[in-house]
This record gives structure tokens, C-alpha cells and sequence, in this order.
């Protein structure tokens, strides 16, 4: 069975992440302009709320399944269609349950947000879970067997899928059309990972007949830590839109903060591949008791994280006006100082995610799974404080302090489980030289579209002031020119 290289791999996954996150915004620009601020703001609850729930209880077995393929592929290939087999069980009386719960809870769940009109909506949306879920399934599977290719176009594919059918649906039938695209798009995209997943075994297993069995306790003995860091993870993102909506009671307030909070993820939709990446790459490595490779691979992100994520944050918050006004238009400029605030806390989110995903690889999930426990306790404290003080922009602060605090502890804790080389002249380097984009974009502020070349030529200047100081090395060009390894 063919791999990718490291390299290749991660600019697949981050071509099809781009593309996929490129479909929501145009979907969250057409719902804000279409439905207004008011309606936007219903249609972001309900969808939140599904999605996050699939997201966090749906992805624990598909990831625990990922893990265990990326170990068992090579070694023994014929254990695959029976971890296989194993979790589409478990997965499937999770997440029935789940869907059916979800649906009797609706009214709850709109009674406790202050507004019973949503139970309708909510009922609508829990048909997003299985639907979601089955197409999710073959991401983590694909994955697992390192199938990278696979995966690039089940995800290219979703995302077409997304606009096409979502974007006509929400012109056609308003708010309830919007709800009905999550559920069809992802229906699509399930069936296209069966026709993939069969192609798979005709090419590879089909001359295997493994008599072997998988235990399902394995699974959920790695599945509860991961659906629970998952779980409180997504909450942390997101709690500040639940409690903004419960106190303030104002369906225009949540409309504008959710759009400041969608355009604030563009740093963690960066680097969603290559946490995609490191939790199968790391388990592999692991198996092989490579704890310098685990060290040196780690390392690498978290530099090349760090020298994408500050330009990005710095253009984002010099830019915040056009970009809010390009995605959503003139009725969402108000958004536009809580984005400033709430993209350096998501920034700082970015960096806690990439680290958990890291920890989960090695297998340490109960180490993630309390850091994101506690952050999120800590989060919603804060949030609960500030909003009734300062409304949204107290949101903002909240979860900006709360995750500055949960990424410094959880980087001070890496130290013991995967100890990072940290070259100090590098890191200077690249705090001047963004220090120094900040002072340049400052100087040339933009109103309109013109944001858009600025930040290329910006970007460009920046990458250029790396290499020529030595942070961007003729080995890191290599990498990428040769599509060497991380590490």
C-alpha cells in the first residue's frame, strides 16, 4: 500500500482543509447577508450546537479507530476491517442514540436559551448527527490507513457539495433551507467514502481474509478521553455564544459576535491538516519507540506554526474592518473590535489544539482531556463575569485571558511528555520582524478590497525578512521543494 511523505501529506490535507473552510465562509456570508443579523444569529445557535455536539461525541471512536489502523496497516493489515467493523458498532449505536436524545431534548435545550420558537429548528437540525457522523467516519478511516489522497477528496469533495446544494437551499427556503443543507451535503459525501472505501479493499485487502477480532474495550478505553478533550474543547470555543444569547437575550448581539468568532477561526482552520497529521504520524512513530523523532517532529510544527500564525493574527486585526465587511457586509461592522480581541484568544487555541493533538498521538488523551476540562471551567467563569459587565466584548476577553492561561500550561506541561528543542535567536527573530509588520501595516490601512493585495505583499515581505535572517533555512525549503519528513 502506497504513503505519502509527510510534506505531501500535510499539502493535500491543508489544500482540501483551505477549500472546505473556504465553502463555510461563503455558506456563513450568504446565511448573514440573506437572513440579517437576527435570523443569522438563530441559524448560528442551532447549527453550533449539532455540529459541535458531532464534532465532539461523534469523533472519539473514528479517532481511537485512526490510531489503531495507523499501527496496525503495516504490521498486521489484516486487523484492519476488523477495528474497522468494531467501531462502525460502536459508532453507530452512539451516535442513533445520540440523535434521538438530542431531537426529544430540543425543547429543552430552546427553553434554557430563553426562546421556545428554536425547538422547531433543533429538531430540524438533529438529522444533522448521523448524517455528519457517517460522513465523518471515513476522514478518521482514511487516515488511519494513511490514505491521504482519499481523504483530500472526500473533503474537496464535501466542500463543492456544501455550497452547491446549501448555498441554493438557503436562497430558496430561507432559514430552514440552510439547516437542510447540513444534513443533505454531508449525506453526499458518506456515500462517496463508501465508493473510495470499496475501491480500498479491492486494491489492497481484498486477498485477505482475517479471522481476527478487534476488542471494542480497546476503543472505548481511547474513545472516552478523546470525546471528552473534544467535547470541552469545542465548548471552550463556543460557550461565549451560548452565554451571550442566555443573558443578553439578543439575537442581533449573537449574530454579530458569531460572526466576529467565524472569521477569528480562520488560524485554527489553518492548522486543522496538520493536527490532522500528527495525531496518526505521531501514534506510528510511538509504536516505534522513536522518542527523538516524537521530539523533532513536534518541534518543527509548533515553529512552523508559530511563524504563520503571527502574520496572520497581525493582518487580521489591521484588517478586521474590510474582512468583516467582505464576508458579512455593512451590518456586521459592529463585530468588528470583538474580532480583534477574539482572534488573538483563538490564535492561542490554535497552538493548544495542535499540542493536544500531540499528546493524544502518544497516547496521553487523559492529559488533553483535563486541560480542556479545566480551561473550559475557567472560560465559563470568566465569560459569565464579563458579559454581564461589557456584553460581547466582555465574550471576547474572557476567552482570549482563559485560553492565553490553558496554552501556557499546557506548553509548560509538554516539556515533560515531549520535551521541545527551543532555538531562542529564531524566535527573537521572528517576534521582530512581525513586530515590524504590524509597524508597516499599520501604515497603509485599507477600507475596501484593497486589504487583500496589501496582505499579499505583506505576507510576502515577511517571508522574504525570514529567510534572509536565517529562521526560514535552506533545509526548510528543502523539505518542502524535495517533500522531506518533518523531522
Amino acid at each position: 500500500m502506497s504513503r505519502q511523505t509527510a510534506i505531501k501529506s500535510i499539502f493535500w490535507l491543508t489544500f482540501s482543509e483551505i477549500l472546505f473552510n473556504l465553502s463555510g465562509y461563503i455558506i456563513h456570508a450568504v446565511a448573514g447577508r440573506t437572513l440579517g443579523p437576527a435570523d443569522y444569529g438563530r441559524y448560528s445557535l442551532v447549527i453550533t450546537l449539532t455540529t459541535v455536539i458531532v464534532v465532539l461525541i461523534g469523533n472519539g471512536i473514528p479517532t481511537a479507530m485512526s490510531r489503531y489502523l495507523s499501527e496496525a496497516f503495516e504490521k498486521n493489515p489484516a486487523l484492519v476491517l476488523a477495528i474497522k467493523k468494531q467501531s462502525i458498532r460502536l459508532q453507530s449505536l452512539l451516535m442513533g442514540g445520540v440523535t434521538v436524545v438530542f431531537f426529544l431534548a430540543s425543547p429543552l435545550i430552546a427553553e434554557a436559551l430563553n426562546d421556545p420558537t428554536l425547538t422547531p429548528l433543533f429538531r430540524l437540525s438533529a438529522f444533522i448527527i448521523p448524517a455528519f457522523a457517517a460522513a465523518s467516519f471515513y476522514f478518521s478511516y482514511f487516515t488511519g490507513l494513511h490514505l491521504f489522497n482519499n481523504q483530500s477528496i472526500l473533503k474537496s469533495f464535501r466542500s463543492v457539495a456544501r455550497i452547491t446544494v446549501t448555498v441554493g437551499l438557503v436562497l430558496t427556503f430561507g432559514l430552514k433551507g440552510a439547516i437542510a443543507g447540513y444534513i443533505l451535503a454531508p449525506l453526499l459525501t458518506f456515500f462517496l467514502g463508501l465508493y473510495l472505501d470499496s475501491k480500498v479493499f479491492a486494491k489492497d485487502y481484498a486477498r485477505l481474509t482475517p479471522d481476527q477480532t478487534f476488542p471494542y474495550q480497546k476503543l472505548l478505553y481511547y474513545a472516552w478521553p478523546i470525546t471528552l478533550f473534544m467535547l470541552f474543547y469545542e465548548i471552550f470555543v463556543s460557550v461565549d455564544l451560548y452565554l451571550i444569547k442566555s443573558i443578553l437575550r439578543d439575537d442581533v448581539a449573537t449574530g454579530l459576535y458569531n460572526a466576529a468568532l467565524t472569521i477569528g477561526r480562520i488560524p485554527y482552520y489553518l492548522f486543522y491538516a496538520l493536527s490532522i497529521f500528527l495525531l496518526p504520524a505521531l501514534a506510528k512513530i510511538k509504536s516505534e519507540n522513536d522518542t527523538r523523532k516524537i521530539s523533532q517532529v513536534m518541534t518543527q510544527s509548533l515553529r512552523y506554526a508559530g511563524i504563520i500564525l503571527l502574520p496572520t493574527y497581525i493582518l487580521i486585526v489591521a484588517y478586521a474592518t474590510p474582512l468583516t465587511e467582505l464576508f458579512f457586509g455593512n451590518k456586521y461592522i459592529a463585530a468588528t473590535p470583538v474580532l480583534q480581541v477574539l482572534v488573538l484568544g483563538l490564535s492561542f487555541l490554535t497552538v493548544f489544539y495542535l499540542l493536544c493533538s500531540a499528546f493524544n498521538g502518544i497516547g496521553h488523551a487523559r492529559l488533553s482531556m483535563w486541560l480542556s476540562i479545566i480551561g473550559t471551567f475557567f472560560n465559563i467563569i470568566l465569560n459569565y463575569i464579563l458579559i454581564r459587565q461589557s456584553g460581547i466584548m466582555g465574550a471576547a476577553y474572557a476567552t482570549t485571558i482563559s485560553a492565553a492561561v490553558t496554552t501556557a500550561i499546557a506548553l509548560i506541561i509538554s516539556q515533560r511528555y515531549i520535551p521541545l528543542t527551543l532555538h531562542w535567536s529564531s524566535i527573537i527573530k521572528t517576534l521582530l520582524v512581525s513586530g515590524a509588520l504590524w509597524l508597516i501595516v499599520s501604515a497603509f490601512p485599507a477600507h475596501d478590497w484593497l486589504f487583500i493585495p496589501y496582505s499579499l505583499v505583506f505576507g510576502a515581505l515577511y517571508t522574504l525578512a525570514l529567510i534572509h535572517l536565517n529562521v526560514i533555512t535552506k533545509e526548510d525549503m528543502a523539505r518542502f521543494q524535495k517533500k522531506k519528513s518533518l523531522a
